[in-house]
């Protein structure tokens, strides 16, 4: 037996294991809406989010410590600022507030533009310029999403849909400059600094809005908080970038086009929603889009 295919197997294993860990992530992922809509139940808004962002933080902080992590260098500093501002504060800010007045079944179809827009953001970050295939599918994906929205609030967007469209964009800054410094370093060292980074605003935060919302524990609102700090936040995160290390961008990018659905799986499974007849082919509609966007030349 050459060295070579001594090597095969190794390989079709290593495969294997990225693809599970980063449909890990995108299970861990699908699971943050319906979450926060537990956690609304014992917090307010802004307390979900700060708690939430402490727990990440000291968990994340805890890892880097007993591995030893070497602080980054002081070059890297500002593009954890945009993940931090973006993935860590931003995003899960603004959708906590708009999952006060929209549905996670609503929301989820919103969200599930998000790799569109991630994508335009990398373009403009990276001056790469796709192909029109890439494009057209990306315009077509905007209009199913722009077109439910409209139509699930009325006619008009309000203010939940702005909270989403707002979240988008700043979550897409995060994943956008957190994939730039995940090829200079191991992508959970990128989410594990952000959290880190952000540890003092979060316990200012913390301090202030415990001090005025008010508080009612109950056992679904802490299993929320919980989820939402260690599953999503951090270890979702963890066993996503692992995956995405292992098996590629692309082909990581591609499983995360099933969290949608999951969600909506989720909200009815979990909350009791009930789904519109608009919902589940809007978020197809989305999926169809986003897939012809991943297999276009970029």
């Amino acid at each position: 037996m050459t060295a070579q295919d001594s090597a095969t197997p190794t390989t079709t294993i290593a495969v294997s294991s990225g693809t599970v860990l980063a449909a890990l992530g995108v299970l861990a992922f699908s699971l943050t809406f319906p979450s926060t809509v537990w956690g609304l139940d014992s917090f307010g808004p802004w307390s979900l989010v700060a708690v939430r962002s402490v727990l990440a933080a000291l968990v994340a902080g805890g890892f880097l410590l007993a591995l030893r992590v070497r602080v980054p260098e002081r070059r890297h500093w500002a593009g954890l600022a945009v993940v931090g501002g973006g993935v860590v504060v931003g995003f899960p800010l603004l959708t906590t507030l708009a999952l006060q007045t929209s549905t996670t079944s609503h929301a989820a179809v919103v969200v599930g533009l998000l790799p569109l827009t991630t994508a335009v953001f990398a373009a403009l970050r990276t001056g790469r310029r796709p192909s029109p295939t890439f494009w057209a599918a990306a315009l077509a994906g905007a209009v199913v999403v722009i077109a439910f929205t409209v139509q699930q609030s009325g006619g008009a967007l309000h203010t939940g849909d702005l909270y989403l469209f707002g979240a988008l964009l700043v979550c897409a800054a995060g994943y956008t400059e957190g994939g730039r410094l995940a090829s200079v370093m191991p992508g959970w060292h990128v989410i594990g600094w952000a959290l880190v980074m952000c540890l003092p605003l979060s316990v200012a935060g913390s301090l202030v809005a415990l001090s005025v919302e008010p508080v009612h524990l109950t056992a679904k609102g802490v299993t929320g908080l919980v989820w939402v700090a260690v599953g999503s936040t951090f270890l979702g995160l963890y066993v996503w970038y692992r995956g995405m290390a292992e098996i590629g961008i692309a082909r990581a990018s591609q499983l995360q086009l099933a969290q949608p659905l999951l969600t909506l799986v989720w909200s009815v499974a979990l909350l009791g929603e009930t789904l519109s007849p608009e919902a589940p082919l809007a978020a197809v509609g989305v999926l169809v889009c986003i897939a012809v966007t991943q297999r276009a030349r970029t």
